[in-house]
């Protein structure tokens, strides 16, 4: 009977973020406002560090990748969501639903891991500068990120293929805007302990990697600038460390509070909202995050505006 109901399922409904009619317009225009930042931010934050040879440094090579995740993990759940706001098209296919699970599920561990690289990277450069440009090669750079997506994408093969081999024979209504792992494990009407346990375990496994090496790269760091005596360099390496902690707290603040919980303690209203900042916000806020205050992305960016005025 379980497998008979399984192959039926051809489609999930998506309940979305609200049943009130009269917020549906005004958080289309919100989520429409917020996806477009995105688009302007990220999609600018990759074409300048693309363009501009002042940032072809492994820190902006870093941050390139996490603007493209963000782009990437935005771009997946956004325009589904306004759909479903605008028009109540609220139904995904099983196939869609399937690859939405896996992508978010790839580009949510890359994102994690490349954090920790960037604290190694901010390591190397303030603690041992004269070896950075050996240690912090282009090849060894490249071997980074081919690492953090190599991670992301066999560790949600394992969760997309745990999550689907289950039975979905009770309800097909998924109770949020995108499918994740924890709605469809209340969803389903099979036995989800071997699901729930390798949820825990690999994302146990892969954030606390990557938060061990943040924090012991740091103490480091923070003692290496105390160390600094230059004021200008003191301030550079300060605010540079300080932008990308912030990026850290948002990102693990969301990811701790949404899936190191059992699954029946879950508020889905509160998860609604956590999943927003962790698709939407954090990725509308990591462009500004990185750029503020930062001369070289100022500077870049005057370079780009004055060579498309010259143009013209």
């Amino acid at each position: 009977m379980e497998e008979r109901n399984h192959s039926v399922v051809t489609e999930f409904i998506l309940s979305g973020l609200t049943d009130c009619p009269e917020l549906q317009v005004p958080l289309f225009l919100l989520f429409l406002l917020i996806y477009v930042i995105i688009l302007v931010g990220n999609g600018g934050m990759i074409l300048l560090i693309t363009i501009d040879p002042q940032l072809h440094t492994p820190m902006y090579f870093f941050l390139k990748n996490l603007s493209f995740c963000d782009l990437c993990c935005s771009s997946i759940v956004a325009p589904k969501l306004l759909a479903v706001l605008l028009t109540e098209r609220n139904s995904i296919s099983y196939t869609a639903c399937t690859v939405q699970l896996y992508v978010l599920g790839s580009l949510g561990d890359a994102q994690c891991l490349l954090l920790s690289v960037m604290a190694y990277d901010r390591y190397v450069a303030i603690c041992n500068p004269l070896l950075y440009m050996v240690t912090m090669s282009r090849r060894h750079c490249n071997q980074l990120v081919a690492g953090v997506y190599a991670v992301g994408l066999v560790d949600s093969m394992i969760h997309t293929c745990s999550t689907f081999r289950l039975s979905f024979c009770s309800s097909n209504v998924i109770n949020h805007f995108y499918c994740d792992i924890p709605t469809l494990l209340a969803l389903s009407c099979s036995n989800t302990h071997i699901s729930e346990t390798l949820l825990f375990a690999f994302t146990c496994i892969v954030t606390l990697t990557s938060a061990v090496i943040i924090l012991l790269s740091y103490p480091y760091i923070v003692y290496t600038i105390l160390q600094i005596r230059s004021a200008r360099g003191w301030h550079k390496a300060f605010f540079t460390c300080t932008y990308h902690l912030i990026a850290v707290v948002l990102f693990y603040g969301t990811v701790l509070f949404i899936y190191f919980r059992p699954t029946s303690s879950y508020s889905m209203g509160t998860d609604k909202m956590a999943s927003v900042f962790y698709t939407l916000v954090i990725p509308m806020l990591n462009p500004l995050i990185y750029s503020l205050r930062n001369s070289e992305v100022k500077d870049a960016l005057k370079n780009a505006r004055n060579k498309l005025l010259s143009n013209y």
